[in-house]
């Protein structure tokens, strides 16, 4: 058994990670640390897991029990506690934070396992891509892997409330979000960093050059890859929907484009390829992800959707751990989307 230890175990990722390891057939839970909920039930706040778990909230924090570690910080917390706590050589760390997906000067390797699956066996320390990375990432990557992505990419992306943390803001409030639509950090996002990481880490060399349509001969960001990111607050509680919309050189061929996404994602466990427009309601509560994709003349058109807690978060994260110690990626992620 993969023994786990949880960090951060109060919010929202912490939930849904101790939902999916309760019921993981070779993982068990050492402990769930929270400070300020140290002593009280997990299913006192978590709900939901009631009936399904005795277990408590711990404030201690016994790594050297442990195989695998489980950062459920938010974002900047974790470089921060690992500044203050040792942590042993031999435990591994699953961060869902974002401090540490821009490669630098650390030896996290970036999870997406739809193309680091070979990084991510084996290794010591992960980071785990954001939700709507995820989201986004997995509309694109076939098209930068064939070096197709050489214009303009314009990504518009809406999320449910739970993206936003379990700490209440004015934004999650839900006599502000009911029955409403926002628009917030354009072109501005975090997570457009390890998008555009990972677009031009993909694109092969002889590609050809990333050119900027609104001043022709101009080279963009030294022939790089770039995205044009607008994200929307919705008045849902989970779940990402994207499109995006990319120019290609010439007129695409329908056939061509969508066999190429088909082959891509042929042996993808959780990722798949749809005939039909997908919705929301395909994706909620699972780890899928579900790709699309329609051609106009020169312009492709990509809809993605995923569950931003699950996919976008700790099902990724689970299914990281899994390739990490070697047993079927899809372990403890047999989850089913409600029919209704």
């Amino acid at each position: 058994m993969i023994k786990v230890g949880i960090l951060g175990a109060a919010g929202y990722t912490g939930g849904e990670l101790i939902r999916l390891l309760i019921n993981h057939p070779e993982a068990e839970i050492v402990f769930a640390n929270s400070e300020s909920n140290a002593g009280n039930k997990v299913s006192d706040v978590h709900e939901g897991l009631l009936g399904e778990t005795e277990m408590t909230f711990s404030a201690e924090m016994p790594f050297d029990e442990v195989d695998v570690v489980f950062f459920c910080f938010g974002h900047g917390k974790s470089e921060a506690f690992l500044k203050e706590h040792d942590i042993p050589e031999n435990v591994r760390i699953i961060d869902l934070a974002q401090d540490f997906r821009i490669k630098g000067s650390h030896d996290y390797v970036y999870g997406l396992p739809e193309i680091h699956r070979r990084e991510t066996e084996g290794c010591r320390h992960l980071a785990n891509p954001g939700c709507f990375a995820t989201c986004v990432q997995l509309g694109l990557l076939p098209l930068a892997k064939a070096g197709m992505l050489t214009h303009d990419i314009s990504v518009n992306a809406v999320t449910g409330s739970t993206g936003a943390g379990q700490k209440p803001g004015a934004t999650t409030h839900f006599s502000w979000r009911n029955n409403n639509f926002s628009v917030y950090k354009l072109f501005t996002h975090q997570h457009l960093h390890e998008i555009c990481q990972t677009l031009n880490e993909l694109r092969p060399e002889e590609a050809p050059k990333v050119a900027d349509t609104l001043d022709d001969g101009f080279d963009v960001s030294e022939n790089e890859i770039t995205v044009d990111f607008i994200p929307y607050r919705g008045d849902f509680a989970r779940g990402i929907f994207c499109t995006e919309v990319i120019t290609l050189d010439k007129v695409a061929d329908a056939e061509e484009v969508v066999a190429l996404y088909k082959d891509f994602y042929r042996n993808a466990a959780f990722t798949h390829y749809s005939d039909k427009a997908p919705d929301l309601k395909q994706v909620v509560n699972t780890n899928k992800a579900i790709v699309h994709v329609e051609t106009f003349g020169r312009k492709v058109v990509v809809t993605s959707v995923i569950d931003n807690l699950l996919k976008g978060a700790v099902g990724q994260a689970v299914q990281n751990m899994n390739i990490m110690f070697g047993i079927d990626e899809r372990a403890g992620l047999a989850l089913k989307a409600s029919a209704f």
